[in-house]
């Protein structure tokens, strides 16, 4: 009788366990929801955080009397750097996005005109000759019809509100984010403390070294990151400026596109290569100005394609794996595997998120389940090499 009430009172003490543990999920769940923007701030921040680390470290070797500036100070000058490069690229940037609206508004050429007329006629007979297509189709027509069902009057009657309300969110978005990344480069051990407080005892002292690691694998992967961003946008403005023959500030613009999509893996590079190109073709045989190398349709669509190429294989078979060797740990199976499960479940978005997510899950997996033998397999030797 006492055998059977202690087995009761222990499955009934799991059952409880089991839904307090269901409930905290789902308060968690619906609290993650709520909170979303505020989460995404913390994480922005974090990121913002982790790309100023380096300059703070830095700066605090920087001695006066053998004595460094207050973390304060430094922290707040660490903001100024990274706020200073971003204007600096943006200001940078506006005036060439400028110059390749204006150029492509000066669209009316009557010779460029001819040229695209002649190369549309050349498309609608191939896809009329290859698919069996009526006669009268017109590629075009097509591309119109649609862009009147997508659009309507509502769509450009909510512009302004849309706009203001953007405006709005952008203010409240970056003062939380310098804000909350202001603490987290003063202090770099403020996160640590956050987690230490809501880990268990038992688990405190893992959890503490596996944020060290995730930590210093990210400040590394996102440094990392910018570095290949840029040699990426170097090699497409050099390609585009002297093999494709565009001017200056068209091929800077290209390429600055071109290298910001590149961080969205895999996809990022189509789809900065595709768009590249029709800017490319766009400008040169749409714009009233006499631009780019002196070839034919396709010919000048081959040496674009050919430059976004060459500016991907260096990335794929140089950058990435240095970044990913040195930060992520991963081999580069794994990350496609995460990367396709990423897409799977949230698009672009989850794509972008996925290396860094899954860097914080290998991380802490390795440290605190050592002895599971998928997660010893996976991370090779059951802890993540601290160097």
């Amino acid at each position: 009788m006492e055998e059977n009430n202690t087995f009761n009172g222990r499955y009934t003490e799991r059952l409880a366990r089991l839904l307090l543990t269901i409930t905290i999920l789902v308060v968690l769940y619906f609290a993650v929801g709520y909170f979303r923007n505020v989460l995404i701030y913390i994480a922005a921040a974090g990121v913002v955080s982790l790309i100023g680390r380096p300059v703070m470290t830095q700066l605090r070797k920087i001695k006066v009397r053998k004595k460094s500036a207050p973390d304060a100070l430094l922290a707040v000058f660490t903001i100024l750097v990274i706020m200073g490069l971003l204007a600096a690229v943006i200001s940078g940037v506006v005036p060439v996005v400028r110059h390749l609206v204006t150029e492509i508004s000066r669209i009316g050429n009557t010779t460029s005109m001819e040229s695209i007329s002649a190369n549309l006629r050349n498309l609608n007979s191939f896809l009329i000759s290859t698919f069996s297509l009526d006669y009268g189709f017109k590629i075009e027509n097509v591309v119109l019809d649609y862009l009147k069902s997508a659009l309507n009057v509502n769509i450009f009657s909510n512009v302004i509100g849309s706009v203001a309300s953007a405006v709005t969110s952008l203010a409240i978005g970056i003062f939380s984010v310098v804000f909350i990344s202001f603490f987290f480069i003063k202090d770099d051990r403020l996160f640590a403390k956050i987690v230490a407080a809501i880990t268990p005892d038992r688990l405190e002292s893992k959890a503490t070294v596996a944020l060290g690691d995730v930590e210093r694998l990210l400040s590394r992967y996102f440094v990392g990151l910018i570095i290949e961003m840029t040699i990426v946008g170097l090699i497409d403005l050099t390609g585009l400026f002297f093999v494709a023959r565009l001017d200056f500030s068209s091929s800077l613009g290209i390429a600055f596109i071109a290298g910001l999509l590149n961080i969205i893996p895999y996809v990022g590079p189509w789809i900065g290569a595709a768009f590249g190109v029709a800017l490319g073709v766009t400008l040169k045989f749409c714009s009233a100005g006499t631009i780019g190398l002196n070839v034919g349709f396709w010919v000048f669509v081959l040496v674009l394609l050919c430059i976004f190429v060459a500016a991907q294989l260096v990335d794929n078979y140089l950058l990435q794996p240095w970044i990913y060797s040195t930060s992520v740990k991963a081999s580069p199976l794994e990350i496609f595997i995460v990367m396709l499960m990423a897409g799977k479940i949230g698009g672009i978005g989850g794509m972008l998120v996925a290396i860094p997510a899954y860097t914080v899950l290998r991380v802490f997996a390795a440290t605190l389940f050592p002895d599971v033998k998928f997660i010893r397999r996976l991370t090779g030797s059951g802890t993540i090499q601290h160097n």
